[in-house]
């Protein structure tokens, strides 16, 4: 960390620091803002914190900044408005005291160091004066700026305590570990392993809101090996902890599954900041446990790991309370899909396997060749080099096809209604046959994707079912 400007620079301090000394109010600035400075990490969401009532300053501030909207929470006892594209959280210092059975506390009007105690870790207790007196000097009493320099996740008060109080502060001390890149003290990580079975008291909401803030970071297995280490993600997510373990009969063995999809997230992470995507490389391989058999002749074996997963995702997002929607099913069909463009081999990439292939993936082709390719965690190599040069084939393949039979996302030139028009027919048996027939036969090339080729083999199908045309 080096010197930089000061972070109080900003306008919008100022003004906060004019209705301090005019309401003859103490008022400070805490919390992320502040730890992200010293880290030289941008931030434009400042917390400030009022000893007294924080909604009634905020209000002061807007009515002085010309801002029109204050979003008031009275039963949080703060207010949010955002001036110049920052945004401003206003609350009134407070002292907590919990019971045992919620992690809501009950809450009194407090001092700044009221409210610095019942702050999560020392590094976002830091803060900043904004008052006349010592304006922009740090308040720093547990040591956060030494652990900045350290590295290290700790509590200011004892790590049972603030675990037990708020036990979703477990995952949240992960969660920092991975997104700065730290080390949790070992004290705090100890308390960690024992408050996990507090965590029956967090909603699940908030416990996936951390799972997601993991899964941005750069590197998301380290804190997906943390909540492994603690024993947090056997309570949260046991089929990935199902994955565990090496398996050898007659001195053949399979890879670590845990570890592997592990490296395929890091993988993705390196290529694509897309959540969605970063889930469906966490749950790519999640059906192998269910699925892993061994024979002599093949070793072992996980036949059928992708359709079976594919099944797992929508149990797995509601339980998460993840969106049970369209995102939803893009996790699942790149689930589904992702052994397809592996099983290309450079012999074998016919046009009709990657017509199929462009079809069913549609717009997420894209998406699945880059976790196909983060897919390659061998160590040999020349593996390595083998699976890519052939991704790259399937890729170009994919240009050509697409280019030339518009597959993604088609819909055959004949529709059931024209179908059912054409034979006299209702809906039955029999028009589906037709449809399928024409799209199998544009996807394996038979004819090109127009009218005048589909309806000339629409002809051909209906004479083999035996079908007059009525027109």
């Amino acid at each position: 960390m080096i010197e930089r400007e000061n972070p109080l620079d900003k306008e919008i301090f100022k003004i906060i620091a004019e209705v301090a000394k005019e309401e003859q109010q103490r008022i400070f600035v805490i919390g992320g803002f502040v730890r992200d400075y010293f880290l030289q990490r941008p931030s434009n969401d400042i917390d400030i914190v009022v000893e007294g009532n924080g909604i009634a300053i905020a209000k002061k501030i807007a009515k002085k900044t010309g801002t029109k909207k204050v979003s008031i929470y009275k039963n949080f006892g703060t207010a949010m408005l955002r001036c110049n594209d920052i945004d401003l959280e206003f609350v009134g210092a407070r002292k907590e005291s919990y019971d045992r059975n919620s992690r809501k506390p009950v809450v009194e009007n407090g001092t700044l160091e009221d409210d610095q105690n019942r702050r999560d870790f020392t590094i976002n207790a830091l803060a900043l004066s904004l008052n006349e007196e010592n304006f922009g000097m740090l308040i720093d009493p547990f040591g956060g700026i030494q652990d900045l320099h350290d590295k290290i996740i700790r509590t200011p008060l004892n790590p049972d305590t603030t675990f037990s109080d708020d036990p979703l502060r477990m995952i949240r001390a992960i969660r920092f570990a991975t997104q700065l890149q730290f080390k949790i003290d070992n004290m705090v990580f100890e308390a960690i392993c024992n408050n996990k079975h507090r965590l029956k008291i967090v909603p699940m909401e908030r416990i996936t809101y951390e799972l997601n803030k993991i899964l941005k970071s750069s590197q998301p297995s380290t804190g997906f090996k943390l909540l492994d280490r603690a024993g947090i993600l056997s309570l949260i997510l046991p089929q990935l902890t199902d994955l565990k373990g090496v398996n050898s009969v007659e001195g053949k063995q399979h890879k670590d599954n845990f570890l592997h999809t592990l490296e395929v997230v890091d993988n993705i992470s390196k290529t694509s900041t897309s959540i969605w995507l970063r889930w469906a490389a966490l749950l790519h391989d999640i059906a192998k446990y269910i699925t892993k058999r061994y024979n002599t002749e093949h070793g072992w074996t996980f036949h059928g790991h992708e359709y079976v997963g594919s099944k797992m995702i929508p149990s797995i997002f509601a339980r998460l309370r993840l969106p049970m929607n369209e995102k939803m099913k893009y996790v699942q069909k790149l689930v589904l899909l992702h052994l397809r463009p592996i099983a290309l081999s450079p012999e074998e990439v016919t046009d009709s396997a990657v017509r199929r292939l462009l079809f069913d993936a549609g717009d997420d082709i894209d998406d699945l060749m880059l976790l196909c390719e983060a897919d390659i965690t061998s160590k040999n190599e020349q593996t390595q080099k083998r699976h890519l040069a052939n991704f790259n084939l399937v890729r170009t393949k994919l240009k050509e096809i697409e280019g030339k039979d518009k597959i993604r996302n088609f819909q055959p030139p004949i529709s059931g209604e024209l179908i059912m028009n054409t034979y006299g027919l209702h809906p039955c048996r029999e028009v589906g046959i037709i449809k399928n027939a024409i799209k199998d036969a544009i996807l394996d090339g038979i004819i090109r994707n127009n009218y005048d080729e589909a309806f000339d083999f629409m002809q051909k199908k209906a004479e083999e079912l035996n079908l007059t045309d009525k027109k």
